[in-house]
């Protein structure tokens, strides 16, 4: 059978035309409706197949007021805890009608302004923000259009949150290297504290501890990955006899040290990573947990329930290995 029209160009018209029915019968059946007769309902339907014609997708879920599509604001995909909770919200949509949009952002304001007006001319049902160089108060302006969901400690704004409470976990982590290597240690970041929250609250915990800020030497920024953590080993690192412990951003980032030492056959300084991955467990060093594949899945469960703003706090738990 020749297909007299394909594609995108039939529309609902073509297909009530050459029925017989009207477009709100057609309608009906492209919507599996009631109130349709078993007459007009094959008629149309074999004028459907015909015609070969395809619905627009975008166009119908608009037209009940959802897109089933959540977006996922991230910066990059680079850094552990950033990827952890993107796996939590991706498994969490799987057994649900939605579907997740990977939104990139590299901390570029311009760009999550791009989302945050998607979100507005109905694009997505609701964005989740991983991390975000946009201020709170912003986001919040755009939750009259959508629910906005981000993964830190919204202070007061009135925004829907899951974020892990980092903080009682840093104080162990630094009472426990006080106690043991006194200031003798370094602390590996991905930014710096006035662009990173959870930079500013490494540093606030320090401060509780030590009783002063961190010197600059003992902050080494730009940490993202296992080769930043052997690069900064064998450039900073091996040729400052006095650090005996390193803090790092990541397990990752802590393995990449402990592989340039195992590769100097050196004595390491004794490491504390962060988030729990797979390094730490296989070789033994200490880590803080930030639970952020249940980060992620919590994320998703608030920004598709009606609960606005629902606001959600899981502990950090440092995890001790000798």
């Amino acid at each position: 059978m020749v297909k007299e029209r394909t594609g995108n160009m039939t529309t609902i018209h073509d297909i009530a035309k050459k029925s017989g029915y009207s477009v709100s019968t057609v309608s009906r059946v492209l919507n599996q409706r009631h109130h349709v007769s078993e007459t007009a309902r094959q008629t149309i339907l074999q004028v459907i197949d015909e015609l070969d014609y395809q619905p627009n997708e975008l166009a119908r879920h608009l037209s009940h007021g959802k897109t089933r599509q959540i977006g996922v604001v991230i910066p990059n995909t680079i850094h552990p805890f950033f990827t952890e909770i993107l796996n939590g919200v991706v498994n969490a949509a799987f057994s649900t009608p939605y579907r997740i949009v990977i939104l990139p952002s590299s901390y570029d304001e311009q760009l999550e302004d791009t989302y945050l007006n998607q979100l507005q001319r109905k694009a997505f049902d609701g964005l989740i923000f991983i991390s975000r160089a946009s201020s709170l108060e912003k986001l919040t302006r755009y939750t009259q259009y959508a629910p906005v969901v981000c993964c830190e400690n919204p202070d007061t704004a009135l925004l829907s949150a899951v974020y892990c409470d980092r903080l009682p976990a840093y104080l162990e982590v630094f009472h426990y290297l006080k106690q043991h290597f006194g200031q003798a240690i370094v602390l590996l970041m991905s930014r710096e504290s006035d662009g990173s929250a959870t930079s500013a609250l490494i540093v606030e915990a320090y401060e509780h501890v030590y009783g002063c800020p961190p010197k600059p030497h003992q902050i080494i920024t730009g940490m993202m990955d296992e080769t930043d953590g052997y690069q900064v080993a064998k450039d900073v690192l091996a040729k400052q006899n006095e650090i005996q412990a390193v803090f790092a951003n990541g397990d990752d980032i802590a393995s990449g040290v402990l592989r340039y030492y195992d590769e100097q056959k050196q004595i390491p300084p004794l490491i504390v990573g962060q988030e729990n991955q797979l390094s730490s467990r296989l070789l033994k060093f200490s880590t803080v947990d930030h639970h952020a594949y249940r980060i992620g899945q919590e994320a998703f469960r608030i920004v598709t329930s009606d609960n606005q703003p629902e606001q959600l706090e899981i502990p950090s738990q440092f995890i001790y290995r000798e």
